[in-house]
């Protein structure tokens, strides 16, 4: 991934009405949700979450298809793997595996710990 595709995925997640459709539609996994769920869960009028899909979509962060006449939202793991890939690339001096549960102190990266 190159810089510049991480920046827009970044910018992308960065709006918290976005951040939290994202996070909503990993946990659902990869069946998704209709539009309409989505607002009624996070409590979104339907043109705003639309507008954010709309744009988590560009970013590449969901696919969305058809059903019947539903807009069926997934997130796109991949994408989400390959940003994480990326961001965690240089963890603890080139071992990436060592950081495994980066954001849980207690079981963190031991190099990161010394500083």
């Amino acid at each position: 991934m190159e810089k510049q595709d991480a920046i827009a995925l970044l910018g992308a997640l960065a709006h918290e009405s976005r951040l939290d459709i994202f996070r909503a539609l990993v946990q659902l996994g990869p069946d998704g949700l209709p539009a309409g769920d989505i607002a009624e869960r996070l409590g979104l009028p339907p043109a705003t979450l639309s507008f954010h899909l709309n744009g988590l979509w560009h970013a590449g962060l969901v696919d969305k298809r058809r059903q019947s006449r539903q807009i069926i939202y997934s997130a796109r793991y991949a994408a989400m793997g390959e940003l994480m890939g990326f961001l965690m690339e240089n963890c603890c001096q080139g071992h990436p595996e060592a950081c495994a549960f980066l954001g849980r102190p207690e079981v963190g990266c031991p190099e990161a710990e010394k500083s």
